[in-house]
Protein backbone atom coordinates (compact mmCIF):
# COMPACT_ATOMS: atom_id res chain seq x y z
CA UNK A 1 0.00 0.00 0.00
CA UNK A 2 2.86 2.33 0.75
CA UNK A 3 4.12 2.10 -2.84
CA UNK A 4 0.63 2.80 -4.18
CA UNK A 5 0.37 5.85 -1.94
CA UNK A 6 3.75 7.09 -3.14
CA UNK A 7 2.59 6.69 -6.72
CA UNK A 8 -0.58 8.66 -5.92
CA UNK A 9 1.49 11.51 -4.46
CA UNK A 10 3.75 11.54 -7.52
CA UNK A 11 0.97 11.54 -10.12
CA UNK A 12 -2.47 13.12 -10.22
CA UNK A 13 -3.52 10.20 -12.47
CA UNK A 14 -3.15 7.73 -9.57
CA UNK A 15 -5.32 7.36 -6.49
CA UNK A 16 -4.73 4.95 -3.64
CA UNK A 17 -7.10 3.94 -0.87
CA UNK A 18 -6.28 1.64 2.03
CA UNK A 19 -9.17 -0.37 3.42
CA UNK A 20 -9.00 -2.28 6.70
CA UNK A 21 -10.42 -5.69 5.79
CA UNK A 22 -11.77 -6.35 9.29
CA UNK A 23 -13.67 -3.06 9.35
CA UNK A 24 -15.30 -3.54 5.94
CA UNK A 25 -16.39 -7.20 5.70
CA UNK A 26 -18.67 -6.52 2.72
CA UNK A 27 -15.75 -5.20 0.68
CA UNK A 28 -13.59 -8.08 1.89
CA UNK A 29 -16.15 -10.56 0.58
CA UNK A 30 -16.70 -8.65 -2.67
CA UNK A 31 -12.97 -8.67 -3.43
CA UNK A 32 -12.43 -12.17 -2.04
CA UNK A 33 -9.76 -11.08 0.45
CA UNK A 34 -8.05 -14.19 1.80
CA UNK A 35 -4.78 -12.57 2.81
CA UNK A 36 -3.29 -9.14 3.22
CA UNK A 37 -2.15 -7.04 1.62
CA UNK A 38 -4.67 -7.55 -1.17
CA UNK A 39 -4.03 -5.18 -4.05
CA UNK A 40 -6.76 -4.46 -6.59
CA UNK A 41 -5.97 -2.14 -9.48
CA UNK A 42 -8.87 -0.75 -11.53
CA UNK A 43 -10.86 -3.92 -10.76
CA UNK A 44 -8.75 -5.56 -13.51
CA UNK A 45 -5.55 -6.78 -11.85
CA UNK A 46 -5.27 -8.12 -8.32
CA UNK A 47 -2.82 -10.01 -6.17
CA UNK A 48 -2.20 -10.83 -2.53
CA UNK A 49 0.98 -10.36 -0.59
CA UNK A 50 3.85 -7.97 -0.81
CA UNK A 51 5.61 -7.82 -4.18
CA UNK A 52 8.82 -6.11 -5.27
CA UNK A 53 8.44 -2.65 -6.80
CA UNK A 54 9.16 -3.78 -10.42
CA UNK A 55 6.42 -6.43 -10.19
CA UNK A 56 4.00 -3.91 -8.68
CA UNK A 57 4.71 -1.42 -11.49
CA UNK A 58 4.18 -4.18 -14.06
CA UNK A 59 0.77 -4.93 -12.49
CA UNK A 60 -0.19 -1.24 -12.66
CA UNK A 61 0.78 -1.07 -16.31
CA UNK A 62 -1.23 -4.25 -17.05
CA UNK A 63 -4.26 -2.73 -15.31
CA UNK A 64 -4.23 0.38 -17.48
CA UNK A 65 -3.44 -1.45 -20.71
CA UNK A 66 -6.38 -1.76 -23.13
CA UNK A 67 -5.57 -5.48 -23.50
CA UNK A 68 -5.62 -6.22 -19.75
CA UNK A 69 -7.59 -9.32 -18.75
Amino acid sequence: MRLAQHMAVASDRVTATAIEANEFPDLSRAYRVMGVPKIVINDRVEFEGAVPEPQFLEAVLRAVSPAAP
